[in-house]
């Protein structure tokens, strides 16, 4: 066992207190929902924490030494809850699966979790491989913020050989977009040049007399295959699904009509997650679905863009009487934009265009029945391209 390494007390930037900063930026930023972690703190006697890796409205991240194995791994501290993590169970569920499927590879799970008690109560940990980036960070080193065809055909592949391996687990993910899809580390050096760099160039911090946060520190470019990460949101169910689920840009339209919903909300979620990495913005307008305005809005646009939905979907639904009359005629108050899919794809010409669009088609769908599963789409011409 490895013994602990002693982190800089001085010599690092000490910032303003009054100006708000990392995780204090967050809209229900409560400092009491924060475990006050501090780089060198030793968890479970085996766990070192050597840099600040992220943020998020339900936990910090951080990199770790773990002194047993002489390892790095990924630390998220959960802001205090008193409900259990469901991705630790999923993470459990799909370990204990023995069936060698391939898709696990591609897929980050939970390797352990454990408890901590914080001055104002419970917090639990998660412990993760590494991971590099999230594929929306990387496009944006990228000319044009946007992925070329010839990567973005494999990262989805990739992605769906994970969705794939999930469904037939039972597992639903009911969040795939782009900062969930995270590039893999070829190269591990990075991680240690990572903890020496916090020796000799520590984050620079604010310090109160109860506890610090620190800046993150960048992760480096990586160029290992992408994976599909964070089953918080993820579900572990046979059949139909009721409830609010989905970040509001990607929720599909059974859920936005308190429809039951099946695992066919991932395909929805991939295929427009393809036109955000490649069309360099949303293929719908991104605001919050929280009224029937914003729900008008949405319906409009995809109407524009997908063709009405047909009476059969929304006789599922007495919500969709309040923007279609029974007969599935709009009555919405808003008018249909007048634009389509071809008008709005602008990246790509004659054949590569018709075959992109009809990969879209095929996952935007409106009956989740008629969207295919992850497999078929694996056969799609677009999809597979001329690498095959």
């Amino acid at each position: 066992m490895s013994q602990p390494r002693v982190f800089p007390a001085s010599g690092f930037d000490i910032l303003d207190p009054y100006e708000i900063f990392e995780e204090e930026t967050l809209p229900d930023y409560l400092k009491e929902r924060y475990y006050p972690v501090h780089i060198g703190e030793v968890f479970q006697s085996q766990y070192q924490v050597v840099t600040k890796l992220g943020f998020g409205s339900s936990s910090t991240v951080w990199l770790c030494r773990d002194l047993c194995n002489e390892r790095y791994l990924v630390l998220k501290v959960h802001v205090r809850t008193r409900r259990p993590l469901p991705e630790v169970e999923i993470s459990k569920h799909l370990k204990a699966i023995h069936d060698i499927h391939g898709g696990e590879k591609y897929v980050r799970l939970v390797l352990d979790s454990f408890e901590i008690s914080g001055p104002c109560g419970v917090h639990t940990c998660l412990l993760y491989p590494p991971a590099g980036i999230d594929i929306r960070d990387y496009i944006h080193c990228l000319e044009g913020d946007a992925l070329p065809e010839n990567l973005l055909r494999p990262a989805l592949r990739l992605v769906l050989i994970a969705v794939d391996y999930l469904h037939q687990a039972k597992v639903i993910h009911t969040d795939i977009q782009p900062n969930n899809i995270l590039l893999g580390i070829d190269d591990e050096s990075i991680l240690s040049e990572m903890e020496e760099d916090e020796i000799s160039n520590p984050a620079p911090r604010k310090q109160f007399y109860d506890h610090t946060i620190y800046a993150t520190r960048a992760m480096p470019l990586t160029s290992g295959e992408p994976m599909l990460a964070d089953l918080g949101e993820a579900r572990l169910a046979e059949g139909n699904q009721t409830g609010l689920i989905m970040p509001s840009v990607y929720r599909a339209p059974e859920v936005m009509l308190g429809m039951p919903w099946d695992n066919k909300v991932d395909i929805w979620a991939l295929g427009q997650m393809a036109w955000t990495l490649f069309e360099q913005g949303h293929l719908f307008r991104n605001q919050p679905l929280e009224n029937d305005t914003q729900h008008t809005q949405r319906f409009a646009e995809m109407i524009s863009l997908l063709g009405p939905p047909p009476v059969e979907f929304l006789r599922r639904s007495k919500e969709s009487l309040k923007f279609w009359d029974e007969n599935g005629n709009w009555r919405g108050s808003v008018e249909i934009p007048e634009q389509s899919l071809e008008s709005r794809e602008s990246r790509l010409e004659a054949n590569s265009k018709m075959l992109f669009l009809r990969f879209l088609r095929k996952t935007l769908c409106w009956l989740p029945e008629e969207r295919p599963t992850a497999k078929e789409l694996l056969l799609d011409e677009w999809l597979r391209g001329e690498d095959y």
